[in-house]
């Protein structure tokens, strides 16, 4: 990062001073502290957990304090957003201001030296030739040429000095930096903005095109439609399940336009739009069959019923209707699972509303009614959780990463090299040569180069 000035002047405009503020280095470490701490408390905080579950952890008072900071989404609160907002400004401010003068290194209108700069350099290596300066300069001017890029050569009183550099780009690595950092941001911010990250519940067989968002269930209608076909789970001998699979159709514009197998990690993508198998769970049956047992003559009857369905009792003695499924039945502070309920009407008397437990099979008896009834069989059903997000960020944030680590490699390992050789013709009738060279980091590497360098001119 770099910074502009320290302080503000009272003549400045308000514009001025409004820049020299976006300049400030002091404000990237201030925003870039605040980013760090505050998703350190994102990590610490329960993200997008239930009222109930913030209560218990943290009590009522620090929960009313969660909700008005939105620390329970906290990614996704407008201060976080402002937060990554004001830092990408900072670094587009501050690398406007800097970029000029890179430009003018990079993009000189003219390329000099400075002999004597090179001269006195730490970094120097000199030897003697007995060839003389002509022949030396025309043989030194070929390997730069070759090894370095463009020569610049200049006669001198009683010799020459020759000029290479390479790596002028380098100097854009930390601006290449800079802009991955600005998409990273970008991209954070467009999906927090624009997309979602909802769930969806569908039995098999049932088509859906509302979700609802995972923390404020708020409804989200998507473009198509999304139906099961099929789901299957298969369980490991303990019973833990081993595999869940949902296969699932895309429908648009009332036609199939994608049919796919989803699994854990292997989503459907559609349109920028990911479906996941994240859970299932047992759906309710629409269909059953029921035995009826008469009491008094123990005789029976059985019969499959769907939803709404009635069925007359023995003896036109009245009604039993099936009237849906709980998947979890209490009873006196019992969880006996899975019921189906119906509702008996007895000739002359009022409508009783009946649960049977799948589990336990003679629940019904203990009504000592007239008549008790029994789930026979019916056929079990699933229904399937899907996670569906969107995030139009994304590719902001690829193209971020990849230009990142295109940055750091350009920032690391390449730098702006400058080569210098004199060519001089000393008192013992030989040539005296002195190599120097610098780079804008890696000084021992450049100190390594200049070393080979010197071996090369003197093979040659």
């Amino acid at each position: 990062m770099f910074s502009g000035n320290k302080n503000l002047k009272k003549n400045e405009s308000i514009p001025q001073q409004i820049w020299i503020f976006f300049c400030s280095v002091r404000l990237t470490v201030y925003t870039l502290v605040l980013l760090a701490s505050t998703s350190i408390i994102g990590t610490i905080i329960l993200q997008n957990g239930s009222p109930v579950q913030y209560v218990s952890l943290y009590g009522k008072g620090f929960y009313n304090l969660i909700q008005v900071l939105k620390l329970d989404d906290m990614y996704s609160a407008w201060w976080f957003l402002f937060l990554l907002l004001l830092l990408c400004i900072n670094i587009i401010v501050c690398s406007i201001e800097r970029l000029s003068l890179t430009w003018k290194i990079i993009f000189p209108q003219k390329v000099t030296f400075n002999p004597d700069r090179f001269k006195k350099l730490k970094n120097r290596e000199t030897f003697t030739s007995e060839k003389g300066v002509d022949a030396l300069a025309v043989e030194y001017q070929a390997i730069l040429s070759k090894k370095i890029g463009k020569v610049l050569y200049e006669k001198t009183e009683n010799g020459g000095v020759m000029y290479a550099e390479r790596g002028r780009l380098s100097r854009l690595g930390v601006y290449v930096v800079h802009a991955s950092i600005i998409l990273l941001v970008v991209g954070a911010l467009i999906g927090a903005v624009f997309g979602f990250k909802a769930n969806l519940r569908l039995d098999e067989g049932a088509t859906a095109d509302t979700l609802f968002t995972t923390k404020t269930r708020t409804p989200i209608k998507l473009p198509f439609s999304i139906q099961c076909n099929e789901f299957e789970v298969r369980f490991y001998d303990t019973g833990a399940p081993d595999e869940f699979r949902s296969n699932l159709t895309i429908i648009e514009d009332g036609k199939e336009s994608l049919t796919k197998d989803i699994r854990v990690n292997q989503p459907l993508r559609y349109k920028g739009i990911n479906i996941f198998q994240s859970s299932y769970g047992a759906a309710a049956p629409d269909s059953a069959v029921f035995e009826v047992v008469d009491n008094t003559t123990q005789q029976t009857l059985t019969k499959r019923l769907a939803v709404g369905e009635r069925l007359t009792l023995p003896a036109n003695a009245g009604l039993f209707e099936f009237q849906g499924v709980m998947p979890n039945f209490k009873f006196r502070e019992h969880n006996l699972g899975q019921a189906f309920f119906g509702k008996i009407t007895l000739t002359g008397k009022e409508g009783v509303q009946i649960p049977l437990p799948t589990k336990f099979p003679t629940f019904d008896k203990m009504r000592k009614g007239q008549f008790s009834f029994v789930v026979k069989k019916f056929d079990q059903r699933y229904y399937t959780g899907l996670q569906v997000t969107k995030d139009p960020g994304i590719w902001y944030v690829y193209s971020g990463f990849i230009l990142m680590i295109l940055g750091c490699w350009i920032t690391f390992f390449v730098s702006h090299q400058s080569y210098f050789i004199e060519i001089k013709t000393s008192d013992q009738n030989t040539t005296r040569v002195l190599v120097s060279g610098k780079a804008n980091r890696n000084s021992y590497g450049m100190m390594l180069k200049i070393k080979k360098l010197v071996t090369l001119l003197k093979d040659k």
